[in-house]
């Protein structure tokens, strides 16, 4: 299976909008289905760009991870507009 690991930046985010709870359950959908592309769209995981990807826990609230060999890195979760300005960050 593939892992997971969550940046401390991304765990700071989670915990100060006290969404742990619906993080934690789309972590485990996104980990149990990645790479299957049926699952994806019923996950809401839509590529961003290279190697970058986003899934959704409800409809204002998105999560940012890098795909790498064998595991997600979740670098960023936050509502549609900041997570543009944070990709417009990246470059």
């Amino acid at each position: 299976m593939i892992s997971i690991e969550l940046t401390g930046r991304f765990k700071r985010i989670v915990r100060e909008h006290g969404r742990q709870a619906e993080v934690a359950a789309t972590l485990k959908l996104v980990q149990e289905g990645f790479g299957k592309p049926h699952v994806h769209a019923g996950i809401s995981i839509r590529k961003l760009g290279k190697k970058v990807f986003e899934c959704r826990t409800s409809l204002d609230w998105r999560l940012i991870f890098q795909a790498q060999k064998g595991r997600l890195i979740f670098d960023f979760a936050e509502d549609h507009d900041d997570v543009k300005a944070y990709l417009r960050a990246r470059g």
